[in-house]
């Protein structure tokens, strides 16, 4: 774990980040690259059955489109367009998914306006 080489501090985000914020955003970070995976093997599952890669369905060579030359340029193309707009975001502006209410410091004192009781 990253916490136990740089310290708690740079996982804590102040008074307004508490445990069970923490826990969550652990939980699901720790899960998304499982679920990632299992897509995957269900997507290359999905495309060596018999049959699969035929335009018109039929188990026959005919027709068939052989599984290297296209489906694996196909989806390097895809990861590759996707990554260079992922890192467009990343490196030349990170603050544009952002919310304005992440620059607030918390308080521990005041309940923040969005969850105060009618």
């Amino acid at each position: 774990m990253a916490t136990a080489f740089m310290g708690y501090c740079l996982v804590y985000g102040g008074f307004s980040v508490s445990n069970p914020t923490i826990q969550r955003f652990f939980a699901l970070h720790y899960l998304l690259p499982f679920i990632l995976a299992a897509a995957v093997v269900l997507h290359l599952i999905a495309l060596h059955t018999n049959g699969s890669t035929s335009p018109i369905g039929t188990t026959a060579n005919i027709d068939r489109i052989s599984m290297h030359p296209y489906f694996i340029f196909k989806d390097l193309i895809t990861v590759f367009v996707f990554l260079l707009i992922f890192s467009l975001f990343v490196f030349f502006s990170p603050n544009t998914l952002g919310h304005p209410d992440n620059y607030i410091p918390g308080n521990p004192m005041v309940t923040p306006a969005s969850i105060v009781p009618e």
